[in-house]
């Protein structure tokens, strides 16, 4: 338990995102009756399956759907993966939601199956209650005693050993009582990492002796004649000090097969390598998990697991998902394709989207269709925006004519090109001639083609037919 209380409480770390393919997403873009807006949420276009999402967002908020699989199929650049990213941001930290590729689980160093367990197991939560005692009050002052150094004075000068034991004193009150706390190290250092400070309302953790600023006291508001947009204004708690909370850890069931199958513990998952987990550990698990939720001391969330490229997995691993589903703990699995009538990996079959006809059936199939020329032009101006590129009227015009003719995916990655070409010309905003410039450095799949088929003979390992003359057809 104590491994992973500190797991939840390592999430608490500021996150730094860089701007990635869909890093404007942020939800699905729907209105409160789950109707698609138009442009919204970074959403543009794709309304119908953004509405079938959204009423597949409503049955998980409401618990009644549980071993289902979705199926996004649409071409390339139709935004299958944004809807999937759509959902899990409406769903927000409380729901988990793992992603896998299917190429991806064949260059993993552990077998398909393996590699499916786990990524199922990451979509799977275990919110664990526990009651944790906790010291909740208004600061009244802090006083902290700095130790001489070796040959110096006791004024806790900034040339002083860091390592020096300090001690001090805390002044604690609610509405009905005051207590003065002794500080030790650990304790001051926690304080000063949260820059607590007189009229703070606070709570302390016990066990752990963690720190956490509830904001400040409402008491003390016309202390500063200016405060930061972000200061938090709360009252003075009641009663006790000292009380008996319920404190809830939000985990999964794959982080709590690693903290109990490495002996490096829960630091396993920051490493990325956890290896090949024993059937016997997860047995356990699984064990002592039921016994919480018989206690009353822990719940399942059945998360999300979405894998791309579904057409990649082999006929093993769909019976694998076949299996999986009808766990009583089995998540929400959403899986993306673009591929039309396929064979199936590790057949001789064909079948729609290279999946087995009985897996399909099981599927609820969300259709995506390709962008029309002005949502190619909405999702620009959202991308400009997003990679803080400003661009010309003229520069949009062409760059979604190339959207058009070629593809979304190709008029994107022009984008940042087109903004550094603007940069070595010295200008502010991008303009037609930096576009017709990337698009003249970067070739899109159709010129590439046109080009390898013209020089086709003069590459290596070339596998395309060449044209039979007459003379030879009349030889043989």
């Amino acid at each position: 338990m104590a491994e992973l209380k500190r797991l939840s409480e390592s999430r608490d770390l500021t996150r730094i995102e860089r701007i990635g393919a869909h890093s404007h997403i942020r939800g699905l873009g729907l209105d409160s009756s789950l109707e698609a807006r138009a442009v919204s949420e970074g959403m543009v276009g794709q309304q119908s399956a953004r509405k079938a999402a959204g009423l597949i967002l409503q049955l998980i908020r409401d618990g009644k759907i549980a071993g289902r699989a979705i199926l996004l199929a649409g071409q390339p650049g139709t935004g299958k993966t944004a809807i999937a990213m759509g959902l899990a941001k409406s769903l927000g930290q409380e729901t988990p939601f793992a992603t896998v590729s299917g190429s991806e689980l064949f260059s993993l160093e552990m077998s398909k199956t393996e590699a499916l367990t786990q990524a199922f197991r990451r979509a799977i939560g275990v919110r664990i209650k526990e009651e944790a005692e906790i010291i909740e009050g208004e600061v009244v002052e802090i006083t902290i005693d700095r130790p001489a150094a070796a040959g110096g004075s006791a004024s806790g000068s900034s040339g002083q050993s860091s390592s020096a034991f300090k001690t001090g004193k805390l002044t604690l009150k609610t509405t009905d009582m005051e207590t003065v706390y002794d500080l030790g190290n650990k304790m001051i250092e926690a304080l000063t990492k949260e820059k607590v400070q007189s009229g703070d309302v606070i709570a302390l953790d016990k066990v752990s002796g963690k720190v956490t600023k509830l904001g400040r006291s409402i008491g003390r508001s016309r202390d500063y004649d200016a405060v930061g947009p972000h200061t938090k204004f709360v009252r003075c708690p009641e009663g006790e000090l000292q009380k008996r909370k319920e404190v809830v850890h939000c985990v999964t069931l794959h982080e709590i097969d690693v903290i109990n199958s490495r002996t490096q513990g829960f630091l396993a998952l920051f490493t990325g390598d956890t290896g090949e987990i024993r059937s016997e550990v997860r047995e356990q698990i699984d064990t002592k998990v039921a016994e919480w939720r018989e206690e009353g001391k822990a719940e399942i969330v059945p998360g999300v697991l979405f894998i791309d490229e579904v057409h990649m997995l082999d006929i093993e691993c769909f019976s694998f998902l076949n299996r999986a589903l009808e766990n009583d703990m089995a998540p929400i699995l959403v899986i993306a394709t673009n591929r039309g009538i396929t064979t199936i990996r590790g057949t001789n079959y064909r079948s729609p989207h290279g999946i087995p006809p009985d897996f399909l059936d099981r599927l609820l199939i969300i259709s995506t269709q390709p962008y029309t020329e002005e949502e190619i032009r909405k999702i620009l101006d959202i991308r400009c925006e997003e990679e803080d590129v400003e661009m010309s009227k003229d520069a949009k015009v062409l760059l979604t004519k190339i959207g058009a003719e070629t593809s979304l995916r190709y008029a994107i990655n022009l984008i940042t090109a087109a903004a550094l070409a603007c940069q070595k010309r010295r200008g502010k905003i991008v303009e037609m001639e930096d576009i017709s410039r990337a698009y003249q450095l970067f070739l899109d799949v159709k010129r590439s083609t046109q080009y390898l088929m013209e020089y086709q003979s003069q590459y290596m390992f070339n596998e395309v037919p060449r044209e039979v003359d007459e003379d030879e057809t009349m030889q043989s």
